[in-house]
């Protein structure tokens, strides 16, 4: 059986195409979010190096919250 090097692509016309990746979420100090789990918060925190999380204040606690932020959006 013979190997091949080259990588395979999707035709333009297949439907088992591969997905386009989602743009990656930007908090800044002060922005107003709601999270799936934890309500309404503000960032408090923005913590760009190494694994990118933001610390928010849901109120009754503060909570860290890291990347991917799939359950939080911004107000």
């Amino acid at each position: 059986m013979t190997k091949y090097g080259a990588v395979r692509r999707p035709l333009p016309t297949s439907p088992f195409q591969a997905r386009p990746e989602a743009p990656r979420k930007h908090f800044a100090l002060g922005d107003r979010v709601t999270h799936d789990r934890y309500g309404l918060g503000r960032v408090v925190g923005v913590e760009e190096t190494g694994d990118a999380a933001v610390l928010v204040d849901f109120g009754s606690h503060r909570e860290r919250v890291v990347q991917p932020y799939d359950a939080m959006y911004k107000l």
